[in-house]
């Protein structure tokens, strides 16, 4: 929830909103910061729309079976684009007739003020996505004409999916978006903005992304605001702004969690200071890197074109724990050093996985480490004591324990293991994909609450239920520090990352919607955005359509589910990770083969799958029964 100590600290914050403009500037001014609001835009109804009214006349005349109203400004603008030239109450009689699928509140609303109610609401975040869940679930659109009620710029994507479903689509754009008629104060924040002058962008609207690149192309410095942007933090308001920001080649670093104007400006009071000083750090290890960007060589791999869901001459694969206590190599190496020793010695730890990535023929290496040691600069006490495995002596039990976690202020202090990024990357072959890797908010805040493994997690539950301010603090503190250690690993040289969520099974899908999904968001917005994210959560297939986040994330799955299954919750359009029962290595190698071989059957050869286990490798595995499902993937997989 919003902190109200929130506060910008004099920043300089750039919003670009239009008609709430004066509210946008005093809740920025109210939270401490120095407004700079700029209206984008203005909405211009297109008249006479003679495309408006001809479609008018198809509903009315029974040739549109459903109606998509994607806003509310935009079904008013519609009524008094038709009104003057057939009959209102006929048109409107005529709809009550069909299926209408409103996009949220807004055109629900608008419909309820001419007297109608909408057949079905897209649920929040009411993206495209929800509004085609929505279909799936409750309206079969086969062989229909389906309006569309379009905002100013054309939803290619829903488009696609609406088609795909086998309905013909037919756009109504109803309005347009210019810009505002005074411009010099958009000028003058693009100008700022690309200037680095500006900390800060809030951004209420998808459209107001659009202007602000339609301005600064206008004023000949794309390519300057493009730059500026690299060091200001962006917070959206929610998906469908992220999306297009995404679509924009703009890298958003955070979402409240709750798509309102005043979550959005609170929020952003209380995470700006760090998410600005993280930024600026990360561009300065850029810059330090050069100025120009080149593609790693293993930018073609076949690891790295499933990510993006491009097609591939056969499906990938590697191996959650590929370098661990089934491997002989590994154990010589463990016998002579405690497992927190080993992860501080980068040398070793690329040892380990270069050995196991020879040994087993797989087509990405992850770093050796583990989740917890970012707990310690953190301020907890961590230690690996033999048979029990991690515990932690100084857990959070009170919501008042939440003050004394530390902020990842420092995170030189977890150089060890950016520099076994920079060691494995150095000793791995050009081609192969590294992956680094950070434990997932509520998966380090159980560690860290429960004091080591759970079966119930009470005590973080409790904490979770009771207390959410202080639920929020500890998750925000976990989130920024998450955020900050990928991003140094993709600047030491991981060219992909993935998050573990090991204990995110023990929740049902209302409380990780509401306890954990606006954390995941804001640390997948966050990273940076020229690397796949790998989102790995186990124990609860329920959870697979929420793992889903931007368009370059990956969703990871456990051997509790069947894989196509889990594809066609997840959506085809996202890549996907997984997902055979790590016991299945335990059994000879017909069974391994066989086993490969339904899985691969099962999803065909649609592109965007990797194949690994739905969990790590078991330690009593035979290190021949891992190569031989290397191999058989290989072989079977073949196009």
């Amino acid at each position: 929830m919003p902190k109200p100590s929130a506060d910008f600290n004099h920043l300089n914050i750039a919003a670009l909103e239009s008609r709430r403009a004066e509210d946008m500037a005093r809740l920025i001014e109210r939270h401490n910061g120095t407004a700079h609001v700029s209206p984008s835009m203005r909405e211009v109804p297109i008249d006479p729309n003679r495309d408006a009214i001809d479609f008018a006349y198809r509903v009315m005349t029974g040739q549109i079976g459903t109606m998509i109203l994607t806003t509310g400004v935009g079904f008013r603008y519609f009524l008094k684009a038709i009104e003057r030239h057939l009959d209102k109450q006929r048109f409107l009689d005529s709809l009550s007739d069909i299926t209408t699928i409103c996009r949220g509140p807004k055109p629900a609303v608008a419909l309820r003020d001419v007297g109608l109610t909408a057949t079905f609401r897209v649920p929040e975040p009411n993206t495209w996505r929800e509004l085609l869940q929505t279909i799936d679930s409750h309206v079969p659109i086969a062989n229909q004409n389906v309006g569309l009620q379009e905002y100013g710029v054309t939803n290619a994507s829903l488009i696609a999916g609406l088609e795909a479903r086998g309905a013909t689509v037919e756009p109504v754009r109803v309005y347009g978006w210019e810009f505002p008629e005074d411009i010099g104060p958009l000028e003058a924040n693009v100008q700022s903005i690309a200037a680095g002058e500006r900390d800060v962008l809030l951004l209420t609207s998808a459209h107001q992304i659009v202007n602000m690149l339609r301005m600064a192309e206008q004023l000949n410095m794309v390519e300057q605001l493009r730059r500026g942007l690299q060091s200001t933090v962006i917070a959206s308001i929610g998906p469908t702004t992220t999306q297009m920001a995404t679509e924009c080649d703009l890298h958003v670093d955070m979402e409240p969690s709750h798509p309102k104007m005043g979550h959005l400006v609170t929020e952003a009071a209380a995470r700006s200071e760090a998410l600005v000083n993280s930024k600026r750090r990360l561009q300065v290890i850029v810059k330090s890197k050069g100025d120009s960007v080149t593609r790693h060589p293993s930018h073609n791999s076949l690891f790295m074109r499933a990510c993006r869901s491009e097609a591939t001459e056969r499906t990938p694969v590697w191996m959650m724990r590929q370098a661990g206590r089934y491997m002989a190599e590994y154990r010589e190496v463990r016998a002579k050093q405690s497992f927190l020793e080993l992860c501080a010695n980068p040398k070793l730890c690329s040892e380990v996985m270069c050995t196991a990535v020879d040994r087993l023929g797989v087509d990405a290496a992850i770093i050796f480490s583990d989740l917890l040691p970012i707990l310690v600069p953190l301020g907890f006490e961590l230690e690996f004591v033999r048979g029990d495995g991690p515990v932690i002596h100084n857990p959070i039990r009170e919501a008042s324990d939440v003050s004394r976690v530390l902020p990842l202020d420092r995170p030189e202090e977890l150089d060890f293991v950016y520099e076994t990024v920079r060691q494995t990357r150095a000793d791995l072959p050009e081609t192969m994909p590294l992956i680094g890797f950070a434990g997932a908010p509520f998966t380090l805040a159980s560690y860290a609450i429960e004091g080591g493994g759970s079966r119930q997690y009470s005590n973080t539950k409790k904490l979770m239920h009771e207390d959410s301010s202080a639920w929020s603090d500890l998750m925000s503190k976990l989130s920024d520090a998450i955020t900050v250690y990928l991003n140094h690993q993709v600047a030491a040289g991981a060219q992909c990352v993935q998050l573990f969520d090991s204990w995110a099974g023990c929740l049902s899908p209302a409380d990780y919607s509401k306890f954990v999904l606006p954390w995941m968001k804001q640390i997948i917005a966050g990273i940076d955005p020229s690397v796949p994210v790998i989102n790995f959560a186990t124990g609860n297939p329920e959870l697979l359509p929420l793992l889903r986040g931007d368009r370059r994330t990956v969703v990871g799955v456990d051997w509790r589910i069947s894989l196509d299954v889990a594809w066609q919750r997840i959506g085809h359009d996202c890549a996907v990770q997984g997902n055979l029962d790590p016991t299945v290595l335990l059994a000879d190698r017909d069974v391994i083969r066989k086993s490969v071989a339904d899985l691969l059957q099962s999803v065909g050869d649609r592109p965007g799958h990797i194949f690994n286990l739905g969990h790590g490798i078991l330690k009593e595995t035979p290190v021949e029964h891992a190569i031989e499902l290397v191999r058989s993937v290989k072989e079977l997989s073949a196009r």
